[in-house]
């Protein structure tokens, strides 16, 4: 009987969209119990006019009181309307449906990407995923879903490529190929505590990119290892769907009919590509031409209201920046839709409509789950507890006698912790950067490389907790592609899946900034890890 018992409860699985549900009431519970014993606490921001820091209290807030139910209720569609993932996700998934249908993809992926060897384009997707890091979070609404439908097409397991661009784009979220929209949004609070010790310091937007270029690539190698030894091994290969396992049929075959055939799709293929290739190659320069300033009918996609260029690229109004997720989606549709004329893959606009529609009828339950998800964490960061455990851990900072490498690798430590409950780098640094940049300049260390520790400590841990937004990205598609519907990913189960790529990739990252700091090697142009 115990055994039948035993039995019964290893079927019972709850769906991520239930256990989200339960973790927001646990939420507002928690917030009302921490907001009678007036769980609060208090970190210093700067005055920049004046050079001094100033103190700013906060209090948890009661979810469960009358004004707490009233945001509840009256901000849920709010909540979920301008939940960032949502419309990236739409967005690239119209390019990508478009880019599916018309059969570009498949075409792309089987007569080139299947010829790529498994590690090398392990290797690429992650490359391609740290760097986009550029431009905020793009890499999780695009590369996710396009990863994994290139490894359905090419027969790998899809799990395995939605997992090898989430732990790409989260675990070195915090580093990115080139200088991007985190210098724009960093730079700022460091110089502002830096000015505390040196009212003279000048920190460039360069000042970490010796370091992110070879980290991103030292990174990206180390991954490719990971995921190619320890986790493809673990996920497995994809059994398909019973309809892709047709039993056979012995009808006479016409072979030269057939042969023909071929002969004719290949051909258009081929050409259907060449005209992609040329349509995309316009796209681009276009594109290009709209990021270049100060030429004729240029600098589109620029915010020229910004006195640099990379303001101009990456601040907080730029066009390229928060229009990169469309215009990725506009370059797949005339790409597509110029491979589909070529390769006369369809016969008229109804047509590639039709088949474009067909691939968002799976995608329904990613939309409520989207949807409860985009209440959880509104509801976490109304209640402030997140940020108060932040601040109580960059507290505990001036209560430590450290320096040198101690310093380093314990601030790190507590960064990465942070990271769990309050994924925003900017947000982290605001508590941060007063506490730790002076206290790692009195003990010799720049406050360019403690800007590197705030880095780290956000990649290391980023991936990690289900408060990131485009976690619901990563879980959505793995429930997507995954088979025994019985047994969906849980919160748990699909951690369990990067366990052993956060591990290794977190120790990897602790190495690399220590070793980085005892040779003392540049961290950016005439920048070093000490003063």
């Amino acid at each position: 009987m115990k055994d039948k018992r035993k039995l019964k409860l290893k079927k019972f699985y709850f769906h991520p969209i239930t256990i989200f549900i339960i973790l927001s009431i646990l939420i507002v519970l928690l917030s009302g119990i921490f907001s009678t014993l007036e769980m609060q606490a208090t970190y210093n921001t700067i005055n920049v006019n004046r050079k001094e820091l100033e103190p700013t209290l906060v209090a948890v807030e009661n979810l469960l009181s009358f004004d707490g139910l009233k945001f509840i209720i009256s901000n849920a569609t709010v909540n979920f309307l301008s939940f960032g993932p949502l419309s990236m996700l739409l967005l690239s998934l119209i390019g990508l449906t478009v880019a599916e249908g018309s059969g570009f993809i498949e075409t792309l992926s089987r007569r080139h990407i299947s010829k790529i060897p498994k590690s090398t384009l392990t290797f690429i997707v992650l490359l391609i995923s740290v760097a986009s890091s550029l431009i905020n979070e793009v890499g999780y609404a695009i590369l996710i879903p396009l990863t994994a439908l290139i490894y359905f097409i090419i027969g790998r397991n899809p799990l395995l490529g939605i997992v090898t661009a989430f732990c790409g784009v989260a675990f070195a979220s915090g580093v990115s190929i080139f200088v991007g929209s985190s210098e724009v949004s960093l730079m700022e609070y460091t110089k502002s505590a830096a000015q505390l010790i040196d009212e003279n310091i000048h920190i460039s937007l360069t000042s970490n990119l010796i370091f992110i270029i070879i980290t991103s690539l030292i990174i990206s190698l180390i991954g490719t290892i990971i995921i190619e030894k320890i986790i493809a091994p673990k996920i497995g290969k994809y059994k398909r769907e019973e309809e892709f396992a047709k039993t056979e049929q012995y009808n006479p075959i016409n072979l030269e009919f057939i042969e023909q055939q071929q002969k004719e799709q290949e051909k258009n293929e081929k050409r259907g590509l060449r005209i992609a290739l040329i349509t995309s190659i316009i796209i681009l320069f276009i594109f290009i031409y709209s990021l270049l300033p100060n030429l004729p009918y240029s600098g589109m996609l620029l915010d020229m209201r910004e006195n640099t260029y990379v303001n101009q690229l990456f601040g907080e109004n730029s066009y390229f920046s928060n229009g990169f997720t469309y215009m990725v989606s506009i370059f797949l549709i005339i790409t597509s839709l110029a491979y589909g004329i070529g390769s006369k893959s369809f016969k008229n606009d109804k047509e590639i409509i039709e088949r474009s529609s067909k691939n968002f009828s799976k995608l329904g339950s990613m939309f409520i789950l989207i949807f409860v998800v985009s209440q959880f964490i509104a509801i976490f960061r109304k209640s402030n507890i997140g940020t108060i455990i932040t601040i109580w851990l960059a507290n505990s900072l001036e209560y430590l006698n450290l320096s040198g490498i101690p310093l380093i690798v314990i601030t790190l430590l507590l960064i990465a912790i942070s990271t769990l409950f309050l994924t925003s780098p900017a947000n982290k640094w605001l508590i941060y950067a007063p506490i730790v940049v002076p206290m790692f300049m009195q003990s010799n260390i720049s406050p360019q490389f403690a800007q590197i520790i705030l880095r780290v400590g956000d990649s290391m841990t980023k991936g990690f907790t289900p408060l990131l937004a485009s976690f619901v990205i990563y879980i959505g598609y793995l429930n997507i592609y995954n088979l025994h519907k019985e047994r969906p990913y849980t919160i748990k189960k699909s951690l369990s899946l990067i366990m052993p790529y956060f591990i290794l990739i977190s120790i990897t990252w602790i190495l690399l900034v220590v070793g980085w700091y005892i040779i003392g090697f540049p961290i950016g142009p005439g920048v070093y890890p000490t003063i």
